[in-house]
């Protein structure tokens, strides 16, 4: 039980540097243009879809493994500065935990938001995607 409870602590401490946005606000956000990126595979969007005005930037594949220079590259398309506002979205949102965690507290990006529960909580509150 100790080690649920600390990996539970570690975990909240790890993902404390971005904020997690509810399908309103994202919605809200997409209003104001703020970029949208999605981090998931190309199956996953075809699947479902995606979010509107998302730009498709895989981070894992389908085997778990990334190269993180070319998302990068790719990734600066888009975000070009560290105080630009950008918002990840995943399936449910575990993967966006961990690279928002990695540009946060790696490469100091100041605007990381992610959609909780991942593009699932989109669908769920009756939310259009785009394929």
């Amino acid at each position: 039980m100790r080690l649920i409870l600390l990996f539970s602590f570690l975990i909240n401490i790890a993902f404390s540097d971005f904020i997690g946005i509810s399908p309103k606000t994202l919605q809200d956000k997409i209003d104001e243009n703020i970029v949208v990126i999605d981090i998931r595979t190309p199956p996953e969007w075809q699947e479902v879809g995606v979010v509107p005005t998302s730009k498709k930037i895989m981070f894992f594949d389908q085997a778990g493994k990334y190269d993180v220079e070319k998302w990068l590259l790719e990734f600066s398309k888009y975000v070009k500065n560290k105080n630009q506002p950008f918002v990840l979205v995943c399936r449910s949102g575990n993967r966006t935990g961990v690279v928002g965690n990695f540009l946060s507290n790696k490469l100091g990006y100041k605007k990381v938001f992610h959609l909780e529960h991942g593009i699932k909580s989109w669908l769920k509150n009756n939310k259009n995607t785009q394929k």
